[in-house]
């Protein structure tokens, strides 16, 4: 059994938190880490409480507007957004945290995370959006784009 390195490990279950997207178009999830410690988790979907684009639509698709364009158009809200959220309702600093995501961020949670300090970004996918890169490369960030990694979950029973 080969054993995930501690990346591998964060994003399997930055993995596991895009499934609960209720996004049409992309499951996302985020996951913010620091010394090994998930400090929050976030996915991609409608503010809590409210009709999510599973049971509406997806006004994007019916509005035929592309990935990465138009943001403000989505009722989601998105995964790095929602792991910021999370951590504040919590009272949790992100500070010095690595965030491990699913994607990319787009320009707008790059913003975000430049603010609340983070130190590394890792993702396996790239989302349509590549503006994030010399932001975070300006506020010394920290970008690792890594190998997609197995869906399959190993165990011994």
């Amino acid at each position: 059994m080969n054993r995930p390195d501690t990346d591998g490990y964060f994003l399997k279950i930055a993995s596991v938190v895009a499934e609960r997207s209720t996004c049409r178009r992309h499951h996302v999830g985020a996951v913010a880490v620091r010394d090994k410690h998930i400090l929050a988790t976030g996915y991609n979907g409608a503010p809590s409480g409210f009709q999510d684009c599973l049971e509406l639509g997806c006004l994007r698709d019916k509005l035929n507007i592309p990935s990465g364009e138009r943001h403000e158009i989505c009722r989601g809200i998105h995964a790095e957004q929602n792991v910021i959220i999370q951590a504040t309702l919590h009272g949790v600093s992100l500070e010095g945290s690595t965030i491990y995501a699913t994607h990319t961020p787009c320009i707008l949670c790059a913003k975000m995370l430049v603010n609340t300090r983070i130190r590394r970004f890792v993702s396996f996918s790239k989302y349509n959006d590549t503006a994030f890169f010399d932001l975070f490369q300006e506020a010394g960030i920290e970008v690792d784009i890594k190998n997609k990694p197995s869906s399959r979950i190993t165990y011994l029973d």
